[in-house]
């Protein structure tokens, strides 16, 4: 496709967005944690998840695991555990399941909110710190869990003094676990976060222009996706060209594009909580011998290693098959990250696809195939799909083209 120039037809600007952007509005700057929380057009408040009953089937999950763990009451604070359980997408809860009832904890301000999301669950009203309600709650627990991973040395202490007649078991994985294989419902939700990068990125080839800084691409990017009804990018993107595309996270500077070099994007959508991931590499002007070699053994690479995804396969064994095409082809010494993660409410999830991750696939996770070469000033390549493991073998979901892109 034709690579626009400063003298073609402009491409549409959008000072309006990105002034808004500048100045943290809710809807465009929604990871600004001290910004009064309002309601967005993009993501009813009124959970999906609560309407189709899919709540009320985690904690039956949930309840199964902590039997097996031999706990009678479990703490969740971490946030996108919270709206996993809960369906609640509010700022401000601590979750606290016991074998028979469910009862989240929040502020005023999320009152009415919890109400209308947290089907299942008794709403209590809390101030600031929510231990304090947590000890009125959980007085007779014995075995209590918590997300070891996640709770902080301070709040630990909180919890010590919250349940002071209780074992405290830590148990970061008995939610992590749950949330590895996804259900029907987020599967969709997931499909609709990769269709809109899809779009996103087929609306901004048709746009970049000889000049253009990276900054100004990845703006671009993210308003194609916030127009089509994400809340924000799914992590800080990653726009790299020329040398700069050697850096695996090399994230948007200041630099302009040029012609004969490589433009590397990894970016992603957040669509009703959930993460899509993406990465393409084209090239501007007409790519020499290497570029193409590189670039080709990168996609032979990425294809193995969709082809190497079913369940019952490890995410080493995963890893490996890609692995090999890049080392067979004398760059394996550039090619110095894991293969893949998973992805939903958190942009990386597990299991991942690395040289030691030992966990099998199963059905229904939701994973990333991105192997890349990375030379020092030189450039790189990173080709990254979506994937769906399914019970024969994977679904790839991210439908952009993958054949090296020249535009000239």
């Amino acid at each position: 496709m034709p690579l626009l120039t400063k003298n073609d037809a402009k491409r549409p600007k959008f000072d309006v967005q990105y002034a808004m952007c500048e100045v943290r509005c809710a809807i465009c700057k929604p990871w600004n944690m001290d910004h009064k929380p309002q309601t967005t057009n993009h993501e009813p408040r009124t959970s999906n998840l609560a309407k189709e009953g899919c709540i009320i089937s985690r904690l039956q999950r949930m309840r199964q695991q902590m039997h097996k763990e031999r706990v009678d009451a479990y703490v969740v604070i971490r946030p996108e555990n919270g709206r996993y359980l809960s369906g609640f997408t509010g700022g401000e809860a601590t979750l606290y399941i016991t074998t028979e009832k469910a009862f989240l904890l929040t502020d005023f301000r999320y009152i009415e909110q919890a109400k209308g999301e947290a089907p299942g669950f008794e709403i209590i009203k809390t101030g600031y710190n929510h231990f304090i309600s947590l000890a009125e709650t959980g007085r007779q627990a014995q075995r209590v869990g918590f997300e070891g991973d996640f709770v902080t040395y301070e709040n630990f202490g909180k919890l010590k003094n919250a349940f002071p007649q209780a074992e405290l078991h830590s148990l970061p994985n008995l939610v992590n676990d749950l949330r590895s294989v996804k259900d029907q419902t987020e599967i969709k939700i997931l499909r609709r976060a990769v269709a809109i990068a899809d779009d996103a990125f087929a609306s901004v080839l048709k746009s970049i222009e000889i000049g253009q800084t990276e900054e100004e691409i990845g703006i671009d990017l993210e308003y194609s996706m916030r127009r089509a009804g994400a809340s924000g990018g799914s992590f800080e993107f990653i726009v790299a060209s020329g040398v700069r595309s050697g850096l695996p996270h090399g994230t948007a500077s200041s630099k302009k594009i040029r012609l004969g070099e490589f433009l590397m994007m990894d970016f992603g959508a957040v669509y009703q909580g959930y993460c899509s991931d993406i990465t393409r590499t084209v090239f501007l002007g007409e790519p020499e011998d290497k570029h193409r070699e590189v670039y080709e053994v990168v996609l032979a690479a990425q294809r193995a290693g969709i082809a190497a995804v079913a369940p019952g396969r490890t995410g080493k064994e995963v890893d490996a098959a890609a692995r090999k095409i890049i080392e067979e082809a004398g760059y394996g010494a550039y090619f110095g990250h894991g293969l893949g993660h998973s992805v939903g409410l958190n942009i990386h999830e597990g299991p991942s696809l690395n040289m030691r991750e030992e966990r099998v696939l199963e059905p229904d996770m939701v994973i990333t195939i991105e192997p890349g070469i990375y030379i020092p000033d030189w450039g790189g390549v990173r080709i990254e799909d979506i994937v769906l493991v399914t019970e024969n073998g994977c679904e790839v979901l991210t439908q952009a083209p993958k054949e090296l892109i020249i535009l000239e």
